[in-house]
């Protein structure tokens, strides 16, 4: 069984159509990365199955029933945007509240549970005001957690982290999926880090679903090539241009995308008399897969 299966849906505001038949799955367990550009329609599906919106047709189910049956709707958390919050009030008053909110049973329990799941155990008494992004954002989790949810839906919740904040939000996001049976769909544009929690990954542009694939399977579509530097880096691309289909200049570096090893390429500059200085085998990340792929649809 799946987490979410969607097919064909649409969502139209006005004559503005957000959504034109978008297809999505999302299997149980998964930390599935949601990406695209702004206005590809990432926060319209999110909004969508957290039924904060009513979509204009297609299909919404949750671990295999209908989106809108209240046994499933019991089993969603979600961020979206930011968590709503009394500025004046402690961590542990506005959890408090949200656990009385959600009409949560033994609820001091349940809120320190959430706490240290996200790592804010030791900042209960911090006003929320007086908190960081990163902890605002590990806040709205584990707001988002309370209930013990099946499925988080996060939309954007490392952006605008520092380096530290995003390293412990991955290690929060791993833990929830690993430990408390959760399937999390997160939607961000800072791939990188994406790229190091993700098991399932979702591209989606105007409005349509345009790749879904593994971790693994991403790994095996991203081209593998031979960087490197030269003597003279403009007679090396020239020369290289002449054998291989496709060479580029990126970063002072020579990359050449053929199907070949770097010995050989080593090899063929020599013959020409073009001494190389340094060479590797690599191979495209996230990020750069990314952009190829919004590239081949312009």
């Amino acid at each position: 069984m799946n987490a979410i299966e969607i097919r064909n849906l649409t969502k139209n505001f006005g004559q503005k159509q957000a959504l034109a038949g978008l297809n999505m799955t999302v299997p149980m367990g998964a930390i599935y990365g949601f990406i695209g550009e702004n206005g590809s329609g990432k926060s319209t599906t999110e909004k969508l199955i957290c039924g904060l919106l009513v979509p204009s047709g297609g299909e919404i189910k949750l671990f295999g029933r209908d989106y809108k049956d209240p046994d499933v709707r019991a089993k969603i958390g979600v961020l979206i945007e930011a968590p709503g919050c009394f500025p004046n009030y402690s961590v542990w008053n506005n959890m408090m509240l949200q656990a009385a909110n959600l009409g949560i049973e033994n609820a001091e329990e349940e809120v320190r549970k959430v706490l240290k799941v996200v790592r804010m155990e030791g900042s209960a008494s911090n006003k929320f005001k007086n908190c960081s992004l990163g902890m605002k954002q590990r806040i709205g989790i584990a707001f988002a957690l309370l209930g013990n949810p099946a499925l988080l839906v996060l939309d954007e919740p490392i952006n605008g982290l520092d380096a530290d904040g995003m390293r412990i939000m991955r290690e929060v996001l791993i833990d929830i999926t690993k430990n408390y049976n959760c399937t999390v769909v997160i939607s961000s544009h800072i791939l990188g880090e994406l790229e190091k929690i993700a098991t399932h990954y979702g591209i989606v542009r105007g409005g349509k679903m345009i790749a879904e694939m593994t971790a693994e399977e991403l790994n095996t579509n991203c081209r593998t090539f031979v960087a490197l530097k030269a003597n003279d880096l403009a007679a090396a691309q020239e020369t290289l241009t002449r054998k291989y289909a496709r060479v580029t200049l990126e970063n002072e570096y020579i990359r050449v995308y053929d199907d070949v090893k770097a010995e050989e390429v080593a090899a063929y500059l020599y013959r020409s008399g073009i001494v190389v200085t340094e060479i590797t085998t690599d191979k495209i990340n996230l990020e750069e897969y990314y952009t190829d792929l919004m590239r081949e649809g312009r």
